[in-house]
């Protein structure tokens, strides 16, 4: 089995593709959650990006703790070290379950109380907080879900990730079409139905990937499984690597629970719409995402080879290949934006609103595709204290844009979702500075 990996093409796709099918399907599964739950009305499509948004910032928090160690996995792949990955991988998982543990309470602790304040409609408050209090139980399993993608895309074995995903699909778009609306034999559940859902969803992917990785001998070849003895030093290069990726993505994504607060002030129908636009950035910008975390893998592969000059080259190459799946994408979007609002059933009115953020949103997409590549370049140098700094300085350009955008002067979301514009290019920018100036090299993790 090969651990060390190439800067070629070939070599991107066969990381970036499958990596794309695995978070294809998932973004599938979420988009035909809402369209079930756009069913019962639009107040319940609305709940929904709030609900959507806020275990979120849970399984980010997750996401940025498996970039560490999916960086940290890719380096010691290529220094050649299989029985070093083995043991960042047992030990992560403890720290994840940890991490999981702290978040169910916390959501208990403070989120009846916070969505109580800061939600207008009272419908949509008592929606979201019993629907939250019941999802955020699949966190450990998410969490470890997440852990074992971080080990297959770290040892560029990405060709498997998609069986645990499509399991997952599967699994949710049954129980949800079931349990919302009382089909095959189930109870109808109705909103919350899509919670209980997800939650046996997630355990299907995790069951799955865990016995794709047992039965093509990886845990062996990795020493997945052994007894080790807890080492609080490996607990540490863990969270230092990770610890700074859990809270840029976690600040992230809060700041964009702020925004989906600040659009519910101004009604119903503008949530609903805004909620299909996350489920459309979501699908649209998969292969994005894709390319990014095989940047991440890549860059610290190639470093970890002593091979630091290739760096550069290869994420202009990764980008070339972002960047144009992107543009055909821009290019669907904005041919048929109504056949992608039509789905949810809303009418014609909440279509003729829709297409215009359909089109601020595209744009944004283009963006991302490569400003988000070059800050995974940045998570895989180990520099990731430098990926906190940049989100931090990003998020407060972002939050203060949104507020005066929608809260001070009440402008329309079409101008508010202008943000995302605003929040890739300040990105790039800067992690695009930082990768030119050379001061990644020599770092040791």
């Amino acid at each position: 089995m090969e651990l060390q990996l190439s800067t070629s093409y070939r070599q991107i796709l066969g990381m970036a593709l499958p990596i794309s099918l695995a978070l294809l399907v998932p973004q599938i599964n979420f988009v035909t959650n809402n369209i079930f739950l756009s069913g019962l009305g639009e107040k319940e499509l609305a709940s929904a990006g709030i609900t959507g948004v806020y275990y979120l910032i849970f399984a980010v928090i997750g996401n940025g703790l498996n970039n560490g160690l999916q960086a940290l996995i890719a380096r010691r792949a290529g220094q050649n070290l299989p029985r070093e990955i083995g043991r960042l991988f047992y030990h992560g998982a403890w720290v994840a379950l940890s991490i999981a543990a702290f978040g169910i309470g916390i959501t208990y602790a403070f989120a009846p109380m916070i969505m109580s304040a800061v939600i207008h409609d009272g419908v949509i408050s008592r929606q979201v907080i019993d629907f939250l209090l019941i999802r955020i139980w699949g966190l450990p399993l998410l969490y470890l879900y997440g852990m074992r993608n971080a080990f297959l895309v770290g040892t560029n074995q990405t060709r498997f990730l998609v069986w645990g995903t499509l399991s997952e699909a599967l699994v949710n778009i049954f129980l949800d079409y079931g349990l919302i609306y009382g089909h095959f034999g189930l109870p109808e559940v109705g909103f919350n139905g899509a919670a209980y859902a997800s939650i046996a969803a997630e355990g299907a992917g995790l069951l799955v990937i865990y016995l794709v990785i047992r039965c093509m001998g990886l845990q062996k070849k990795f020493g997945l499984f052994e007894n080790f003895t807890f080492d609080y030093s490996m607990v540490r290069l863990i969270l230092v690597q990770s610890s700074p990726l859990i809270v840029q993505y976690a600040i992230s994504i809060i700041s964009w629970e702020y925004f989906y607060i600040l659009i519910e002030h101004h009604g119903a129908r503008d949530l609903a719409i805004s909620n299909t636009m996350r489920n459309i950035f979501g699908l649209s910008g998969i292969f994005s995402w894709a390319f990014a975390s095989a940047t991440n893998s890549m860059v610290s592969n190639i470093i970890g080879q002593g091979r630091s000059d290739e760096v550069i080259p290869l994420i202009r190459k990764i980008i070339t290949v972002s960047f144009t799946i992107s543009l055909i994408v821009f290019a669907v979007l904005n041919i048929w934006p109504t056949w992608f609002l039509s789905f949810y059933g809303q009418g014609p009115e909440f279509i003729t609103h829709g297409i215009p953020v359909i089109r601020i949103v595209s744009v944004a997409l283009l963006m991302m595709s490569v400003g988000t590549v070059w800050l995974n370049a940045v998570t895989g140098t180990g520099n990731t204290i430098i990926n906190l700094r940049i989100e931090f300085v990003t998020i407060i350009i972002y939050s203060v844009y949104t507020y005066l955008i929608l809260e001070y002067w009440k402008l329309p979301i079409t101008w508010g979702w202008g943000s995302e514009w605003v929040y890739w290019i300040s990105m790039f920018s800067m992690a695009y500075m930082y990768m030119m100036s050379g001061k990644w090299r020599g770092k040791k993790i």
